[in-house]
């Protein structure tokens, strides 16, 4: 688990993270949603530590992670997997180099081991024998996958996604969501994503915060969605009248199971 506690964050003398408190949850697909410029990239670099807060504290399970040295924390990142929003791959290596490079930083295993590592999670990410390719050799939606690789290959207990379907189709964007959470089930990861993506909203939302204006809106899971009556929330989910028209639809039909369930 990942807990922030009354998190600022000031730049110049603009507050751009208001006092935000939340936990994000092991073995949960954790979500922060809301619009440009809300706060919500500046509040994944802090739970990442990538910045320092003005004031506030981020936890890793019992550890304060910016009351570390420098080593100390070197420690936690090594269990940490990251999923840049442009996958990230460095172009000049191979799609095996690019998923073994934090195994060759981080760790002292043989070149048999890498390997039997890096196959590993090509296969899990159903990319099995494209090793020698070069990131420019394969599709955008085959590059996030590959970034996904290269983000569980440490075994990492916490996994931080920014965007993950940024650029992609439908169709992949929906490959790359039920990806991550089966991962984040299988391994007890908690796993924090920063989306604008809504079906991520409603279709692996476990645990959502809304950022607005530097503070937490609103907060729940995808089943709450619907029937939030959060003037903040409707307006980010349901901008366009065919999105509204959509949940109203929904939410009739809901109340037309609920009759029928409570004539029983």
């Amino acid at each position: 688990m990942i807990r922030a506690e009354n998190l600022f964050k000031t730049f110049d003398d603009h507050e751009v993270i208001r006092g935000i408190s939340s936990e994000f949850l092991k073995g949960k697909t954790n979500l922060i949603i809301g619009r440009s410029g809300a706060g919500k990239t500046v509040l994944l670099k802090l739970l990442v530590g990538l910045i320092s807060p003005t004031s506030g504290s981020v936890w890793y399970d019992n550890v304060d992670f910016f009351s570390l040295d420098k080593k100390q924390k070197r420690f936690i990142r090594m269990k940490v997997g990251m999923l840049f929003q442009a996958s990230a791959l460095f172009d000049s290596m191979t799609v095996e180099e690019n998923i073994r490079f934090p195994l060759d930083m981080f760790t002292n295993m043989t070149k048999k081991e890498k390997l039997s590592r890096v196959d590993y999670c090509l296969d899990r990410v159903n990319l099995p024998g494209i090793n020698k390719k070069y990131p420019s050799e394969i599709s955008g939606g085959m590059q996030k996958r590959v970034g996904i690789a290269r983000a569980i290959v440490m075994q990492p207990e916490y996994l931080f996604c920014d965007e993950p379907n940024s650029g992609l189709d439908p169709k992949t964007a929906i490959v790359i969501d039920e990806l991550i959470r089966s991962i984040t089930l299988e391994n007890n990861i908690t796993t924090v994503i920063n989306t604008h993506d809504m079906n991520s909203v409603m279709e692996i939302g476990d645990n959502i915060i809304l950022i607005h204006e530097g503070v937490i809106a609103w907060r729940g899971d995808k089943a709450e969605v619907l029937r939030s009556d959060n003037q903040i929330l409707q307006n980010f989910i349901f901008a366009s009248p065919f999105l509204q028209h959509l949940r109203e639809a929904a939410l009739e039909r809901q109340n037309e199971l609920t009759l029928r369930m409570d004539k029983k």
